[in-house]
């Protein structure tokens, strides 16, 4: 018994011994995690029992619950997305489909994992604003520009019009979140299913291949 309170005495002093940037940095990373299981009704007390913490040291680092959250999203959302897909999708050096597939696979890996497609859900059952800023977001940097690089590119008098683009998006995020919210058989490598998907509706709209 002693050996085991000195055992929890050692873990305590440890913990208590983290900078603060690191300590803040294992709650987000840990609130991540337990959001993507619980979802966003999770109680902070339960987080802290789950990191090992107390509550009151969570908000030492947290003003309250919504801000812990407003750290989640940065990190699975804004944080990682690349400044450099809106330059590189107007690159009219590069032909069409090279930036389309580009763009979408890179995009593919950062949000078919489990943690971004649970909290992203989560969010949205929830009517959490994370969900429409984040869309926002990706509508202003990354969908419009685009839909100006199809319409510059089309050569049908039918241009796609932005519910046409978020056929195209939405149905590759759909392989996320058969992955990892309905849990049904998914490829192994999501590149083949991007392009096919890219081609049609290239094609579609009789978008010229460089």
């Amino acid at each position: 018994m002693d050996l085991l309170k000195v055992d929890i005495t050692q873990r305590t002093a440890k913990r208590r011994r983290l900078p603060p940037d690191e300590r803040r940095q294992q709650i987000v990373d840990g609130a991540v995690a337990f959001f993507a299981e619980v979802g966003l009704e999770g109680k902070t007390r339960d987080l802290a029992k789950h990191l090992g913490i107390t509550q009151s040291l969570l908000f030492n680092y947290f003003e309250n619950k919504e801000s812990l959250i407003e750290a989640v999203y940065a990190q699975v959302y804004i944080d990682r997305l690349s400044p450099e897909w809106p330059r590189r999708l107007v690159d009219r050096s590069v032909p069409l489909r090279s930036r389309l597939l580009a763009f979408y696979n890179d995009y593919s890996k950062l949000i078919f994992e489990y943690e971004w497609m649970r909290i992203f859900m989560f969010s949205g059952l929830a009517g959490a604003e994370l969900n429409r800023r984040y869309l926002e977001h990706l509508n202003k940097m990354i969908l419009h520009p685009l839909l100006d690089e199809i319409y510059a590119a089309s050569s049908k008098s039918m241009m796609p019009d932005m519910e046409d683009l978020w056929n195209l998006h939405g149905g590759i995020v759909y392989i996320g979140i058969r992955q990892h919210i309905y849990r049904t058989p998914c490829p192994d490598d999501p590149s083949l299913a991007i392009e096919h998907a890219v081609d049609r509706f290239l094609q579609a709209f009789a978008v010229k291949q460089d």
